[in-house]
C-alpha cells in the first residue's frame, strides 16, 4: 500500500513542481507597466563607446556611456550615435525590453538638442543582414541570456571590451 502511495506521489510531483516554478502556484501576475523615460543629457564625444554590429557596415556605431540605465520596469535605456559613411550623424535615445525582445525610440537628436519621438512604439528586434545594430545590442550587450537583463555596469564593461578589440 505504501508503494502505491509513493508511486502516486512521484507521478504527481513533476506537475506540482512545474506550477511552483512558473509562479502560478499562489502568485498573481501583475501586468507590466512602463515608467516614463527621462531624456538624458545630449551625448558628449568623450563618453562615446564604439561597437561593431557588422564588419560589412561602413557606418560607425557608439553608445553614450553616460546614458545607459536600467529602469524599474526592466527596460535598458541608452543613447545611440551612428556616424554614417557619408558624414551624417544620427542620435537617438532608445530602450530595449529583454523580456519581449523589443526596442523603442524615445527621442531623436538634433543640432538644437532632443526632440521627443512622435509615435513611440515597441517594435520586435529582428536579426537582419542590414541595420542589425539593435539585434547586436540586444543579444551581445543588454540581454545576455533569454529573460536576463544586464546591469548598466555589465553593459558598459562588455562595450569597453568590444571597443578594445576594435583597435
Amino acid at each position: 500500500m505504501r508503494w502505491l502511495a509513493l508511486i502516486a506521489l512521484a507521478a504527481a510531483w513533476p506537475a506540482a513542481a512545474q506550477l511552483f516554478r512558473d509562479g502560478d502556484f499562489d502568485e498573481e501576475k501583475v501586468p507590466w507597466k512602463e515608467i516614463e523615460a527621462r531624456i538624458p543629457s545630449y551625448p558628449k564625444p568623450g563618453n562615446l563607446i564604439p561597437f561593431e554590429p557588422s564588419a560589412a557596415s561602413p557606418h560607425r556605431y557608439y553608445i553614450d556611456s553616460a546614458s545607459v540605465s536600467l529602469g524599474e520596469d526592466g527596460v535598458t535605456r541608452y543613447t545611440l550615435v551612428i556616424q554614417a559613411a557619408g558624414g551624417a550623424t544620427n542620435v537617438t535615445y532608445e530602450g530595449v525590453r529583454c523580456e519581449t525582445r523589443e526596442q523603442k525610440y524615445y527621442a531623436t537628436g538634433r543640432a538644437s538638442g532632443w526632440s521627443r519621438a512622435r509615435d513611440p512604439q515597441w517594435r520586435r528586434i529582428e536579426d537582419q543582414a542590414v541595420n542589425r545594430h539593435h539585434y547586436v545590442l540586444y543579444k551581445d550587450f543588454f540581454c545576455p541570456t533569454p529573460r536576463t537583463v544586464a546591469t548598466p555596469k555589465e553593459v558598459l564593461e562588455a562595450l569597453r571590451r568590444e571597443s578594445r578589440s576594435l583597435r
